[in-house]
């Protein structure tokens, strides 16, 4: 486990990545059905994986906030991973964006409400702006349900990659 602990839950941690992780991000999105509702919907390759681990540390370094590994905290098992990044659209600097995702193997046991929850906490307690915002495919019912149950509210919808995507907002 990372010696940088962002954010513990009682049963799950955020740490910040290594350099030697794009092979565990690789297979996080390794498959159709885990990279269906990301922009792109292929499954992601290891340059793919290298390359969005340096957006996570240049995001961190801007912003100091980014998508951060999720582990299991009672044996450290890699699940995921989880944070803010800013929606960037038209080359400008947006609103941050709260995002997940979870190992297929750990579906359905509450993980992505439970880091989705204490992230939200998280964010308004270290002020990193008054609000936030999540986007899902339209087809993402399960993500969706997470959303509203951490308290966010559907806001206009936003095209994306020419899919018409739900949006969710939530403010201090």
């Amino acid at each position: 486990m990372s010696d940088t602990i962002i954010l513990e839950t009682p049963r799950l941690v955020l740490t910040m990545w290594d350099e030697r992780d794009a092979e565990m991000i690789r297979q996080l999105h390794s498959t159709l059905e885990t990279t269906r509702y990301l922009s792109g919907a292929v499954p992601w390759t290891l340059e793919k994986a290298e390359e969005r681990l340096k957006t996570w540390f240049g995001e961190q370094a801007r912003d100091g906030v980014t998508k951060y590994k999720l582990l299991r905290r009672d044996d450290g098992r890699f699940i995921g991973r989880a944070g803010f990044s800013r929606f960037e659209q038209e080359r400008e600097r947006g609103e941050f964006e709260l995002g997940y995702s979870i190992r297929r193997e750990a579906w359905g046991n509450g993980y992505a409400t439970e880091i989705a929850s204490a992230l939200a906490e998280w964010f308004f307690k270290r002020g990193f702006a008054r609000q936030f915002i999540a986007l899902t495919h339209p087809r993402n019912a399960a993500s969706q349900r997470v959303l509203r149950k951490i308290g966010m509210q559907p806001r206009a919808s936003i095209l994306i990659d020419g899919i018409v995507c739900p949006s969710f907002q939530m403010s201090r």
